[in-house]
């Protein structure tokens, strides 16, 4: 991981260097060229500290704001490069004569566009909530859920939060959608359950006529700070839990329940956290499932995605619809008119929307908040409403 990001800072440095040579052609002001390497020399040099020589201890608002000042920096002049590279080919083939202005010029204009791109994400982006619907057609679909409707929330991260109105604005998006559950899919907190003291008051708000269920996800256990000791840690999770009953949320741990609705069901599996990699894998699937018949109707949660082609896919009960979160998309990529990228895609082969496999669907959300970079530039923080049809796909 130190290697990817060392070059990546170098790649960093050559495009600050290369972008130079615009600056230099546009203004022969001294005070100018040093202030443009001042700023990016410092954060560059606070970047490397951070990631090579940080302690545990080191505060989380430091490493998120230097996150956000090394996007600001470098984004924008990796967008404007190409046009002087190719300016850069025609100059080669005409002896190389000085950068021309109005070139200059042309890559400063493309490179504020994603300058107050990110702007904007770091700024109003953490709040800037989009509502993704889904309708889903299910041949196997109990007759008295057709049009049912689930509302779908993902990694809110309370530790992360300083805006009660910001907040508020996302809740009451939530309520307006109406739908006959709300799931949450996991990771309510950073790391501690105290996080949610604050926020306890406006997600109890939340409301579903047919219920409010939940998952931990991988942040819930506390895995990533130092404790006390085992008990502290233990006593932390157990509070969380109590936070989940507190806020009106029915917490599923490896087990699954029957939602009614005119004497007919469908089945909503929860399980502990399970991911790939380096992720703990608390979850269990088989014990989550025993006592179910395959011939119900099933939706699962799970929060990492990666659990739905390593376990869920070949499970031998059929779960027709697996709701994940976890990748937050990165909180940083592009979305427009039906495309969508975002780095995450090399670490997750699904990380946002939907998917589908056999005859079964996956939905990933992009998350209702946000964890490190204070903001989200392009990946929306996300509300899903998934209305479930009986029939098949038109």
């Amino acid at each position: 991981m130190k290697k990817r990001i060392l070059s990546i800072i170098l790649l960093w440095l050559f495009v600050d260097v290369y972008f130079f040579t615009a600056i230099n052609t546009l203004t022969a002001n001294t005070s100018a060229h040093w202030a443009y390497w001042l700023v990016d020399v410092s954060i560059v040099a606070g970047v490397i500290f951070t990631i090579f020589g940080r302690s545990r201890g080191d505060s989380p608002k430091v490493i998120s704001w230097l996150m956000a000042l090394m996007l600001l920096s470098f984004v924008p002049k990796l967008v404007a490069t190409p046009v002087l590279l190719l300016e850069d080919v025609t100059r080669l083939l005409r002896s190389f004569p000085p950068r021309s202005v109005w070139v200059s010029q042309l890559a400063l204009i493309i490179a504020a566009i994603p300058f107050f791109g990110l702007l904007f994400g770091l700024t109003r982006g953490r709040h800037h909530y989009q509502v993704h619907r889904e309708t889903l057609y299910f041949p196997d679909l109990p007759e008295a859920f057709d049009g049912f409707t689930l509302t779908q929330l993902s990694d809110i991260h309370a530790g992360s939060f300083t805006s009660h109105k910001g907040v508020n604005k996302g809740i009451d998006m939530v309520n307006a959608q109406h739908s006959d559950v709300i799931l949450f899919t996991g990771d309510l907190v950073n790391n501690k359950a105290t996080e949610m003291d604050p926020w306890k008051e406006s997600f109890a708000r939340l409301s579903a006529p047919m219920g409010k269920y939940s998952v931990l996800g991988n942040h819930d256990y506390g895995d990533y700070i130092k404790w006390a000791g085992k008990d502290e840690k233990q006593t932390n999770l157990a509070r969380l839990k109590k936070v989940h009953q507190e806020i009106g949320f029915r917490l599923l741990l490896d087990e699954a329940i029957a939602i009614e609705k005119d004497g007919q069901s469908i089945t909503l599996i929860g399980v502990e956290n399970w991911g790939k990699g380096g992720f703990h894998k608390y979850g269990d699937l088989v014990k989550a499932t025993e006592k179910i018949d395959n011939s119900q109707f099933k939706i699962l949660m799970s929060h990492d995605p990666s659990h739905w082609e390593a376990k869920t896919l070949n499970h031998l009960k059929h779960i027709d619809l697996t709701l994940a979160g976890h990748t937050h998309g990165m909180q940083f990529g592009i979305e427009i008119f039906g495309f969508k990228w975002s780095p995450i895609k090399y670490v997750y082969k699904q990380w946002a929307g939907l998917y589908k496999k056999k005859d079964r669907y996956l939905y990933v959300n992009r998350g209702f908040g946000f964890l490190g970079l204070k903001g989200r530039v392009g990946i929306w923080p996300e509300i899903t409403v998934i209305t479930l049809k009986k029939g098949t796909s038109k």
